[in-house]
């Protein structure tokens, strides 16, 4: 079975997505789940992580220093089992490339605000890791695309885009990444 994998996606891929990316892997890391990160521009591709957003990841306990920058592409896409958008904006790129991608593709805070309203005890049991983790995410995916009937995500399911801000800035959006990451451990790792 392949890992059930998420891609984070913001505008530079310098600091929400990759922090995104990050926390995730800290919080659902190992085999059983991928994690990657894409920006909507090409003009950071290569570069390293933001400092306040390395820094971000640094102090939660997560690795930064490999990390390079990427441009979205459609085989992102295709691969991705959740796509996690960092705003609205960001949504509508990712569906002007694959409109078929719609059903698992959300902005982070709306996924995060949805999340509690799914119901864990219908989701696949879960008896092995490697078979488990990749029904139950895409169960989870799918039980939060039918809590959200078709409705737009709302203006405060946008993270801020911390470039250029302090290490408050950075804190902020990473707190809110985190929120959303954790709840999805949760339903993923009962």
């Amino acid at each position: 079975m392949p890992p059930f994998t998420i891609l984070h996606v913001c505008m530079g891929n310098i600091c929400r997505s990759p922090m995104a990316e990050r926390l995730t892997a800290l919080a659902l890391g190992g085999e059983h789940v991928h994690t990657h990160s894409v920006g909507t521009g090409s003009w950071h591709v290569g570069s390293r992580m933001e400092p306040g957003a390395a820094r971000q990841v640094g102090l939660r306990g997560g690795a930064h220093e490999a990390f390079r920058a990427r441009t979205l592409a459609g085989e992102h896409v295709d691969g991705s089992d959740l796509i996690l958008t960092a705003t609205a904006e960001q949504y509508e790129y990712v569906l002007g490339l694959r409109a078929d991608a719609a059903g698992r593709t959300f902005v982070l805070g709306q996924f995060g605000r949805l999340l509690p309203s799914v119901d864990l005890s219908a989701l696949p049991p879960f008896a092995n890791a490697a078979d488990a983790v990749h029904a139950r995410g895409v169960a989870v995916v799918a039980a939060v695309d039918a809590a959200r009937a078709g409705k737009p995500p709302r203006y405060d399911d946008d993270l801020e885009d911390p470039y250029g801000g302090g290490d408050a800035v950075f804190g902020r959006v990473a707190d809110k990444i985190a929120v959303t990451v954790d709840r999805l451990a949760a339903a993923l790792y009962p």
